[in-house]
């Protein structure tokens, strides 16, 4: 239910109990159609959104009969015309590799950021509600903007909950085994490597954020699989435990055998000779699969995205080698 502020134009909405739990940025995003992310981080940053009279942060998580303060929102501010480009929403619209009632899945073209915000105009989540305006449309996960692969979409509250939960570790039952496809380069010793390396998110001169390992940080897990090498670089099979943001990315570096055209953590030389000998002029790392199952067990859901071509023929000119 929605009450009128003494502030015109302000709205007191209070939090119905299907969206407890969600995000602030979210919550804003419904409420507000059509305001950019940009926009409803601005909002919340210089604090005329509240929740219960309070201060709050993009990811704060909200309770039934919180109490949200959302400002009137300027049509020159929110700029209802402004759209994601057709190019990009030609190629979401391609990308789509399954779907039921309660799921979208896509095969996330790199590239493309999982959602706007940080000088990013839009991002997979915009471009797909702006695609189709009528669904509810809720990210899963995220995946970094030069990774590829299979990114998750709930198109039912019941599903996003129950999925946020599983990667929590919430309940018993095991969260989603998730695959990744990478090129690391050298050579890494045959069989399967495992890092146990806890990670740390810092932020350095000039504002950048990065990814340390760190003892300090959280417990990160990565199993590193060869399966075959390439060119004296090494196609491998990563299976993680936890889901921490650049994980895979760090823990390659960590290991000294970065991912192949890794701009922040990766080798440069190497990155430099790997686009001009072989044509690579991207991250080399792709979410290959998802396994995971919901409604207690009674729905399981299996989850592929092929490799992008260009990563293909990456791999077949490093085989003339």
């Amino acid at each position: 239910m929605n009450r009128v502020s003494l502030n015109p134009g302000v709205k007191m909405v209070k939090v119905p109990d299907d969206r407890a739990g969600q995000r602030l940025d979210n919550f804003l995003l419904g409420q507000l159609k059509g305001t950019p992310r940009s926009l409803i981080y601005k909002i919340i940053r210089d604090g005329q959104v509240r929740i219960n009279g309070k201060r709050a942060k993009p990811d704060s998580r909200l309770e039934v009969e919180d109490e949200v303060r959302i400002p009137p929102i300027k049509i020159d501010q929110a700029d209802p015309d402004r759209a994601p480009p057709k190019s990009m929403l030609e190629r979401l619209a391609a990308s789509v590799v399954f779907e039921d009632k309660a799921l979208l899945v896509l095969n996330k073209p790199s590239g493309i950021a999982t959602h706007g915000g940080s000088g990013v105009s839009f991002g997979v989540i915009e471009g797909l509600r702006a695609l189709r305006p009528n669904e509810p449309l809720e990210l899963v996960h995220r995946l970094d903007r030069d990774t590829s692969g299979v990114l998750v979409l709930a198109k039912k509250r019941s599903a996003l909950l129950q999925l946020q939960a599983l990667m929590r570790g919430d309940d018993e039952e095991e969260g989603p085994e998730k695959q990744y496809l990478a090129l690391l380069v050298g050579k890494i010793p045959s069989g399967t490597m495992t890092v146990n390396a806890p990670l740390q998110k810092s932020v350095i001169r000039g504002g950048e954020r990065v990814v340390r390992v760190d003892p300090a940080g959280k417990a990160s897990a990565s199993h590193f699989t060869l399966l075959e090498r390439r060119g004296g670089h090494s196609f491998c099979k990563i299976r993680i435990e936890t889901g921490r943001t650049h994980q895979i990315r760090v823990h390659a570096a960590h290991i000294g055998h970065p991912v192949a055209g890794d701009e922040k953590y990766g080798d440069k030389e190497a990155n430099k000779k790997l686009a001009a000998n072989y044509g690579l002029k991207r991250l080399f790392l792709h979410a290959a699969s998802m396994q995971f199952a919901l409604n207690d067990g009674q729905s399981p859901y299996t989850l592929n995205a092929p490799l992008a071509p260009e990563l293909n023929a990456v791999l077949d000119r490093l085989a003339d080698e």
